[in-house]
């Protein structure tokens, strides 16, 4: 087939991740303001920290509207919307006096703002790279990890000396123009596009039909998938709600390391590889097979949880090891959208991802309150730890034994890309 040419959608994924960073921060820096807003409304742990886990239930929850109606008004429509609700949902917490205010600012607006934009900037990537698709995805993906990089420090210097509530509402109109602004560039493929680009010969297997959303519902893979990726969040999701308050009682949060106080210097690393893992391992993906990279980056997620434990009263250690952490979890976000395209097909690739991305808001509880509440009531966090690292071997299992067998049967008895040739299409 003989190259053809196609706009350019590298643009495209360089907008993506642009706006995918100026969301990182509502999820990855809540923890710098959990003792700040703690000690200002006197609100307890277990109670505050359901507004991290509402962000992320109204993030993942409403996921399937969110991307039936992206599919429907256009990316560049609702991702700008998106946009003005995350920069909205700061500037209104910055204004809170009860817990109340707070669930519906935060953990609501904030919520539907920014799962309006990662459901449709997956679903808008995966689209125009069905060649580089783990890859894709996670470059995307990885602005949402790497996001955070930037405004963590500042928001932790901000914090110090000006307070938490000028810092939310400086920070909320920052992400809600960035975001904005770069929206305004985002288009869809198009039909006669999305044919070009569906026509290139890929490396991985992938069903050259799509399943609709009530197809997809009826199948078990989907299910398999649901379930792992629910049992992924939580361990994950778990490390980035609590590592602010376990990092107090393991007495190495203000400890100094390589000259810095050790809590902001682990969240900027695990930004760091937080975001290096999605295109790392989507790029590995590409190339060994989802499963096959599943079992690797799951098994070294336990790995360093377990580690991570063993050396908890070690500043160094803590903070090399929650990098660790997040270098073997962010990679969901890239394997498991790609690993259900690839399935499901491209057509209702947006609104099938919000179907999937559920399972976050499932994991955001069990991380989250759930996780405070065991160690409320064992006053240890070992419990959890132990968990969690459990739920991550069992999900690396899962990904060879179980996953890899039923998509095996599944493209047999679908027509997918010839996997012997791979012939690139001219950006």
């Amino acid at each position: 087939m003989e190259n053809r040419k196609i706009p350019n959608r590298w643009l495209q994924l360089i907008l993506a991740v642009i706006v995918m960073m100026s969301i990182s921060s509502p999820q990855y820096t809540w923890t710098l303001f959990v003792k700040p807003i703690q000690s200002h409304l006197g609100l307890g742990l277990v109670g505050l920290q359901f507004t991290f886990s509402l962000l992320i239930i109204l993030q993942t929850w409403f996921s399937p509207i969110q991307g039936y109606l992206t599919d429907r008004f256009g990316a560049r429509v609702l991702i700008s919307v998106g946009s003005i609700l995350t920069g909205l949902s700061w500037v209104l917490s910055s204004l809170v006096t009860n817990l109340a205010a707070l669930y519906v600012s935060y953990g609501v607006l904030g919520g539907i703002g920014t799962g309006i934009i990662y459901v449709g900037i997956i679903g808008l990537v995966v689209q125009w790279f069905p060649d580089h698709r783990g890859l894709a995805a996670g470059l995307a993906a990885a602005g949402y990890g790497f996001g955070a990089i930037f405004t963590t420090f500042p928001i932790t210097s901000l914090i110090q000396s000006i307070g938490y509530q000028q810092t939310l509402l400086i920070f909320g109109i920052i992400q809600g123009v960035i975001g904005l602004v770069a929206a305004q560039g985002l288009r869809a493929p198009g039909k006669a596009v999305s044919a070009l680009l569906n026509s290139v010969r890929v490396v991985t297997a992938q069903s050259q039909t799509s399943q609709t959303p009530r197809e997809m519902l009826k199948n078990p893979i989907f299910w398999v998938l649901f379930v792992m990726m629910s049992l992924l969040s939580t361990s994950g999701l778990m490390v980035t709600s609590e590592v602010g308050p376990f990092s107090h009682d393991f007495g190495v949060s203000n400890a100094l390391v390589f000259g810095l106080s050790a809590l902001p210097l682990s969240l900027t690393i695990s930004r760091f590889t937080n975001g290096l893992t999605r295109p790392f391992f989507g790029w590995i993906s590409d190339r060994i097979g989802r499963e096959n990279t599943m079992l690797i980056a799951f098994l070294l997620e336990a790995a360093a949880i377990a580690l991570l434990l063993v050396f908890r009263q070690n500043a160094v250690a803590f903070v090399l090891l929650t990098g660790v952490v997040f270098f073997g979890w962010g990679e969901i976000f890239s394997l498991f959208p790609t690993m259900l395209t690839d399935v499901f097909g491209t057509e209702y690739a947006t609104t099938n991802y919000g179907f999937l991305y559920i399972a976050q808001g499932i994991g955001s509880l069990l991380g989250g309150p759930a996780a405070a509440y065991l160690e409320s009531i064992t006053g240890s966090w070992i419990p959890v730890f132990t968990m969690v690292a459990c739920l991550d071997v069992v999900t690396a299992l899962m990904a060879v034994l179980v996953l890899r067998p039923m998509c095996s049967r599944w493209f047999k008895q679908k027509r997918v890309g010839d996997s012997s040739v791979f012939e690139p299409v001219t950006q």
